[in-house]
């Protein structure tokens, strides 16, 4: 006799790439690597009656996170132009992976919605303003980062906060070596990487030290920025990670 929770393991094993690491029911766990810590990104444990924009969503974990913490609402967006490895398989990036979750999940659809979009077509007069905006392993995808700081601001409701997660400089430097080659202390750099520089990934374009990227929240309007580190000394690219978060008033 075929189970749901048969179905929703097949169904996990049968995608070719899982990105995130999600506890679904039934002691079911998604294979993804990521996040490698949950409670360095700063997310707050209780968003009870709050709205969360979730950008680059990817399979949805930071989306039922939020709703795991009791968000009202959650708005997740994906333009799915990172093909992550499921190039290796042929397979393009898809809301797949995502779907799987939120049905095993059983978040009622009133609380989320997902669309594909490019983050640079966000407008508050049209989707809306939130109470926390995450902003979680996308700026180094793009090839306009401090416009999209730009426009995410705006999708900031006033008072709220939004949360930013990036591969930082300060320990990893293609341009210097890489891993243990970066640029330590107060520097503000961001590298351009016109290929595949930045961990062979092609659509990895920029890198910004952590001092920049908390410059960079400031010049959008933000305060109270703060800023931290995932690890100190890491020893893999994954580890060279950085967060920051800054208040729209």
């Amino acid at each position: 006799m075929t189970t749901m929770t048969d179905s929703i393991q097949d169904r996990v094993d049968a995608s070719p790439f899982w990105y995130h690491r999600i506890e679904l029911p039934d002691g079911i766990t998604t294979p993804g690597w990521a996040p490698l810590d949950v409670d360095v990104y700063g997310l707050p444990e209780d968003l009870t009656g709050k709205r969360v924009l979730d950008v680059g969503a990817w399979d949805g974990f930071w989306t039922f996170e939020a709703l795991k913490r009791g968000a009202d609402f959650v708005m997740a967006i994906d333009n799915m132009s990172d093909p992550g490895d499921c190039i290796d398989q042929g397979v393009p990036h898809t809301w797949n992976n995502f779907d799987i979750c939120a049905e095993a999940l059983g978040y009622d659809e009133s609380r989320f919605t997902r669309s594909t979009m490019d983050l640079y077509e966000l407008r508050p007069w049209q989707h809306g303003t939130y109470d926390y905006v995450l902003f979680f392993g996308v700026l180094y995808h793009c090839r306009y980062p401090l416009k999209a700081i730009d426009t995410l601001v705006q999708m900031v409701e006033p008072g709220g906060t939004m949360l930013v997660e990036s591969a930082i400089l300060d320990d990893c430097s293609p341009w210097r070596g890489g891993v243990g080659n970066g640029y330590r202390g107060a520097q503000v750099v961001m590298e351009f990487y016109p290929t595949d520089e930045l961990g062979g990934v092609s659509t990895n374009w920029w890198s910004p030290t952590l001092s920049c990227l908390g410059h960079m929240l400031k010049a959008a309007g933000l305060t109270e920025v703060t800023g931290r580190n995932l690890m100190d000394n890491p020893k893999e690219l994954a580890a060279c990670r950085g967060f920051a978060q800054g208040v729209r008033r």
